[in-house]
């Protein structure tokens, strides 16, 4: 009975905050709230309708996602397991994606029901952008376990719920996805979170069991930047990501003339001290790199060529989808803002000619201050669609910008 009351006291006090500051769409200052709650709030405000009643849908095909995706050999390994927690305990699991998107579920009917009345299902979107403040934004934004009970969550629609969540991680320490353990409010237990840890290491176990990862040069350059070969995480400096970045993009390569302006520009840095960034690199990649020319003499699997090819094939909704973070964000290396400016424009205009108000919407949710691309998502939508309430708002705060 004492653990019930302190539940309901816990869920009043969130609620008189949730009604204090969201509302009011102002940034959080309270000492009721965690830091990284009043955080995501202040972050969502802008991008999330607080009154939406479901997550949004992703528009690819979620299936072939799942059937494609390296969470699901392990997944499947254990949801016999995971079916047997979720239905002794009355909750529902979830597995995403690293974008948020939902692939798998699994629960009793009775949870599951309710679970879709939100959208908490195969091919629901529940990162930031998207559903703000949720135990599975949380954790793909901090690669940290998350738990958000009640009125923590941005959206008043959730606030019936309790979620737990943990990032799945493969060998090199990139994030695959999340699993979530969520249920009513007033069925939180201290024990769900070591729950989901638990069943998030014996996924990661059968993960980096599997067979070796296929050979190769793999780059993700659309954001921090990291790169693997054969599957084994590279330690680059940020000098190195820059040149495999270039090299993936330029595959005609670079004279070492070319490679030391787009790396310095103006800045007073010799050839030679060039030279030594990409020796130390060439090392790093097995002697995979041409030094009279630098080029790769293997082939390179690279996040922000596939948005480009995706492009030239006309094919807008895989450029999107692909495109979930500007080119090595940090580096002010000449070259690289060159083609961080390249694919932004690239994809914007090619959002702009698709003619879909779904495409609009994705990349206007990354994109809170882009007039034009709200403007257009508004005109795309039908007067009765509930959506245009969601791009009035961001058309609203792209104004007062």
């Amino acid at each position: 009975m004492a653990e019930r009351s302190a539940l309901h006291e816990r869920r009043a006090v969130l609620e008189r905050e949730w009604a204090r500051w969201v509302p009011a769409r102002a940034r959080p200052e309270t000492r009721e709230l965690p830091s990284e709650v009043a955080a995501s709030w202040a972050r969502s405000l802008s991008l999330v309708d607080p009154a939406r009643d479901s997550a949004p849908a992703s528009g690819d095909e979620v299936r072939a996602r799942w059937r494609e995706s390296p969470l699901r050999g392990p997944v499947t390994e254990l949801a016999d397991e995971l079916r047997s927690i979720a239905d002794d305990a009355g909750f529902v699991a979830a597995v995403t994606d690293e974008s948020g998107t939902i692939l798998w579920t699994c629960g009793g009917r009775v949870m599951r029901r309710r679970a879709e009345q939100v959208n908490f299902a195969p091919g629901g979107r529940w990162d930031e952008p998207d559903m703000g403040t949720n135990a599975l934004s949380l954790a793909l934004r901090t690669g940290r376990p998350s738990k958000v009970f009640s009125a923590e969550h941005l959206v008043a629609a959730l606030h019936g719920w309790v979620c737990y969540c943990a990032p799945i991680r493969d060998a090199s320490g990139r994030q695959l996805g999340v699993l979530d353990l969520s249920t009513t409010w007033d069925r939180s237990h201290p024990l769900a979170m070591s729950t989901v840890r638990t069943l998030v290491t014996a996924i990661e176990s059968r993960l980096h069991s599997a067979p070796a990862a296929a050979p190769g040069l793999r780059l993700s350059c659309l954001g921090p930047g990291h790169a693997t070969l054969d599957g084994s995480a590279l330690r680059l400096s940020p000098r190195q990501l820059e040149v495999l970045t270039l090299l993936a993009l330029e595959p005609a390569g670079f004279s070492p003339e070319a490679l030391r302006e787009a790396l310095y520009g103006d800045l007073p840095v010799t050839i030679t001290t060039m030279r030594a960034e990409a020796s130390h690199l060439r090392r790093l990649l097995n002697g995979a790199l041409t030094s009279r020319r630098y080029t790769l003499t293997t082939p390179i699997d690279c996040d922000a060529a596939d948005v480009l090819t995706a492009l030239k094939s006309g094919d807008t909704a895989t450029a999107v989808h692909r495109y979930t973070a500007p080119l090595l964000p940090a580096s002010d290396a000449p070259g690289i803002t060159r083609w961080r400016d390249h694919l932004e424009v690239a994809v914007r205009e090619a959002v702009l000619a698709s003619g879909s108000a779904d495409l609009a919407l994705r990349y206007g949710e990354r994109h809170p201050f882009d007039l034009q691309v709200h403007e257009y998502a508004h005109n795309l939508l039908a007067p009765g669609d509930g959506r245009r309430g969601i791009v009035a708002a961001r058309v609203r705060d792209a104004l007062r910008d």
